[in-house]
């Protein structure tokens, strides 16, 4: 059955309707609103945490919850969540939990390589447009099938990372090794299968963590074993359908595009879990490939994966050059497609400027002003940048929409108290914006000096064009 699209207004029937505000909110259909949004959280109405609104609460709460369960894996501060998707597309609704990737080892590679490798991972971080892309995870794979190496490699792993863990074996004793090393980090099983999903049920419920089923490329078998799981009382479940290269990529893709359609367009609450992708396949099929061939295969399944709703990787590379594309792309589909990505307005200081430094400005779409701030700290000049709030949108479109104004500048520029700052009354401002140079110049009262359009160009134009005031 197609699932009814939520409404506020099927929230607010539940809701105390007192407009009562403590919400923060100016009413409670606004309040509705936001819940359905999902900008705010539902326990922030406090009449609903009454007891006599309890039945209101479950009912609030069973609405809202995600077609794709939501699981959390880890604990602490690193602890990561996976699933609780609203959506089958991004354009539909910004996605929730971004798919967490977590890098291979297994109990048989030397103590030295296994350090390195956990280290690696732990380190690895890249600052794009002001936002830490990170590894999640480690991936604990037994190659040696010796519950007794499992367990010393997981204590090793765990000793030497707070990443959450998945520890991986269809031997069921091995597993059970593996989580008497680690019994109080809630990491993820995997895996369940036909032969072996009592044994795997026992050790989740035993130890409280999700559980990975795995039915190669057989969603009925995989419905089937989720179905079964549940009845036994496992709720946190991740599904693996297969990941396979060559012939069989077509089938990869669309056994996990079939679950999440199952799950968000038709309600099917067995389909209805993370989802995860393993394309460190692309080393165990190499069959005589250079190693920098099967780094490519894997990198680009990795971006397929991710981009056909994937909620968990498993990878083994740990070359940047693969990893650093990877986290981009993945920071680019969980960003909300509804706010463009924008930075604080306000006045930003570099080096240490004086009164006689240079003042510039840009609007605060995060890309251009970490671009913009990237190419001044390459200037190596103390300087102000001023920046002007556009609701997130680029200088070029900022003005043709009337984003960016003469007027919303010079109040900006007012309002950073910029004439207490430097004595001068000189205002570089990007090329792209000079069709407003005499109008800011009218409102403001200052020198308005139209800088280049491309801001690589920022520290050239500042050597050959700024003079500082005598």
């Amino acid at each position: 059955m197609v699932k009814k699209q939520l409404s506020p207004i099927d929230v607010y029937k539940l809701l105390s309707k007192t407009n009562c505000q403590e919400c923060g909110e100016r009413n409670c259909l606004a309040f509705a609103t936001k819940l359905v949004n999902r900008d705010v959280p539902l326990d922030k109405c406090a009449s609903l945490l009454k007891a006599e609104n309890r039945k209101a609460y479950e009912q609030l709460k069973l609405l809202l919850e995600p077609p794709v369960k939501e699981i959390t894996i880890g604990i602490g501060q690193k602890a990561i969540k996976i699933g609780g998707k609203l959506v089958m597309y991004r354009h539909e609704f910004a996605y929730a939990n971004p798919t967490a990737i977590a890098i291979e080892v297994t109990d048989e590679i030397p103590e030295a390589e296994l350090q390195s490798r956990v280290d690696k991972a732990q380190r690895f971080s890249f600052d794009y447009i002001g936002q830490a892309l990170k590894l999640d995870m480690i991936a604990i794979r037994s190659t040696t099938n010796d519950p007794t190496k499992y367990a010393t490699t997981v204590e090793k792993v765990a000793a030497n990372t707070d990443l959450p863990m998945i520890l991986c074996s269809l031997n069921p004793e091995v597993l059970k090794a593996g989580l008497l090393a680690a019994s109080e980090l809630k990491p993820l099983l995997y895996a369940a299968t036909k032969e072996n999903w009592e044994s795997m049920a026992e050790l989740a419920l035993t130890y409280e963590c999700p559980l990975t089923v795995f039915a190669p490329n057989d969603l009925n078998l995989l419905r089937s074993l989720a179905k079964t799981l549940l009845a036994c009382g496992v709720k946190d479940l991740v599904l693996d359908p297969g990941t396979f290269l060559a012939d069989g990529l077509g089938d990869t893709l669309n056994n996990l595009t079939m679950l999440r359609r199952a799950a968000c367009r038709l309600g099917d609450e067995l389909s209805g879990f993370p989802l995860i992708g393993v394309p460190m396949v692309a080393w165990t099929t190499s069959e005589g490939r250079s190693e920098d061939l099967v780094k490519w295969r894997e990198a680009y399944l990795a971006a397929m994966l991710t981009v056909r709703f994937a909620d968990i990787l498993i990878l083994h590379n740990v070359d940047g050059w693969a990893l650093l594309p990877l986290t981009v792309l993945r920071h680019n589909i969980y960003a909300d497609p509804r706010r463009p990505a924008s930075v604080k307005a306000g006045l930003r200081e570099f080096g240490k400027p004086n009164e006689e430094s240079p003042v510039m400005f840009t609007t605060n779409f995060a890309l251009t002003y970490y671009t913009v701030a990237s190419d001044i700290e390459k200037a190596k000049t103390d300087a102000y940048l001023l920046v002007v709030d556009t609701e997130g949108i680029a200088v070029d479109s900022a003005v043709a929409g009337r984003k960016l104004t003469a007027e919303g500048v010079a109040n900006a520029l007012r309002a950073s108290g910029m004439e207490d700052k430097v004595k001068h009354r000189k205002l570089i401002i990007p090329g792209k914006a000079s069709r407003l140079s005499s109008e800011i110049e009218k409102l403001s009262g200052w020198q308005v000096l139209v800088g280049p359009k491309d801001s690589s160009a920022i520290p050239s134009f500042l050597h050959e064009k700024w003079q500082s005031p005598a």
